[in-house]
């Protein structure tokens, strides 16, 4: 009957035994199961995502481009989500990732990422539109048949020569009119004059 009991306390120690370490197994792989750093790069930025990490404790991000800090040292908890810019580059420059969990070393990551250049299109070449003769401010010469001369565009200049004094006496106008009647004037009076007195004569040697 003794010899019954210990072989029971024996097994019933060996099932507690096996059942504590399963749990303990568990529990350490659970942690290790649970720590999820995703994180990508491209030619312009990098995005990280940290899921699944104990809050309970401190866990600490960095994000350095080509030695220089991108994002300086920062704490999160339980989550992590960022995503950044990259500066301008010319070459292929490394992004480094160093995640320091706070409940151990084996929940730590540290990585290091390339970034391409980006490619850029080229600017399509524009054809400057034909350049259009600007019209002349003065016309072409007409062609002319041979010996003769092109009509003058000047209009014709005004007379300016006086007219001969001999004109205006053909037209009345002249300057000697006046003289010529006032002298047809008196010689009628004077003829008329003589006619009387021859008259009164004649009477006079009749009487």
């Amino acid at each position: 009957m003794k010899v019954l009991t210990r072989a029971w306390q024996r097994s019933g120690a060996l099932i507690t035994g096996a059942a504590v370490g399963f749990v303990g197994v568990g529990l350490c792989a659970t942690p290790v199961a649970a720590h999820t750093p995703v994180w990508t790069v491209t030619c312009s930025e990098v995005t990280v995502d940290l899921t699944a990490y104990n809050d309970d404790v401190t866990n600490t991000v960095t994000i350095t481009v080509d030695g220089k800090d991108l994002l300086p040292a920062k704490e999160f908890g339980r989550e992590f989500h960022e995503t950044l810019k990259l500066p301008e580059h010319k070459t292929e420059v490394p992004v480094r990732l160093v995640v320091k969990a706070g409940d151990g070393d084996g929940f730590s990551r540290d990585e290091t990422k390339s970034s391409p250049v980006c490619e850029t299109t080229p600017p399509a070449e524009t054809t400057p539109p034909a350049e259009t003769p600007e019209p002349s401010g003065t016309p072409e010469p007409s062609e002319t048949t041979p010996g003769t001369e092109p009509p003058s565009s000047e209009p014709p200049a005004p007379s300016t020569s006086a007219p001969a004094p001999g004109d205006l006496a053909e037209t009345g106008g002249s300057s000697a009119t006046p003289v010529i009647a006032g002298a047809a004037v008196v010689a009628v009076l004077a003829g008329g004059g003589i006619l009387v007195v021859t008259r009164r004569r004649r009477a006079a040697d009749r009487g």
